[in-house]
């Protein structure tokens, strides 16, 4: 079994310390995998760019949690599940949404249904949503140009749930008390 490399600033290749540095400055600590994916410093780059570009698409708080927790439910990582049940907590989403989620039970409305269902075809299909997915999507009040934004938050979990399930990436302190297992 390989073991990964858990980095800080001092440890990282010289392409990572900084953006390890501004985690340590936005977190107040080196999140686990950020840790793990400065060994390569363009996959951590890479990550930051597209989760910075995800949170400020057209979604709200309300859909890039969906977004994230479906991908993360579906992909049962260990580590991003509750790791994102604590960013829904700081971004103030409901707990009913978090909770539906976490246990897969329907969620409090029909639009961020819709959202999830999309979002498991979009990963569930690899892409090819049949045309009425994708209909359903766009009846619920969403747009095509949220169909790609949606890819990009897909995108964002691919990189953090592959990587976390390659490296067994342990779960934070911060994250522990929101510890997860899949339902199966």
């Amino acid at each position: 079994m390989t073991t990964f490399q858990l980095h800080d600033e001092n440890t990282a290749p010289e392409g990572s310390k900084e953006s390890l540095a501004n985690s340590r400055k936005s977190f107040g600590m080196v999140p686990g995998l950020h840790a793990v994916m400065a060994e390569a410093p363009a996959l951590l780059e890479a990550y930051k760019v597209v989760g910075e570009l995800f949170q400020n698409s057209s979604l709200d708080k309300d859909e890039l949690t969906v977004v994230w927790q479906t991908v993360n439910v579906e992909h049962a990582c260990h580590y991003c599940v509750p790791a994102h049940t604590a960013i829904a907590k700081g971004m103030k989403v409901e707990d009913a949404i978090t909770e539906a989620l976490r246990n897969e039970t329907a969620l409090p409305n029909a639009r961020l249904e819709a959202l999830r269902t999309f979002t498991l075809s979009v990963v569930r299909d690899r892409g090819n949503v049949t045309d009425s997915g994708v209909q359903a999507f766009l009846d619920a009040g969403f747009t095509q140009g949220q169909i790609l934004e949606v890819v990009l938050g897909v995108s964002m979990k691919v990189m953090s749930n592959y990587t976390n399930h390659l490296a067994k990436t342990p779960v934070d302190a911060a994250f522990e008390k929101f510890a997860w297992k899949t339902a199966s």
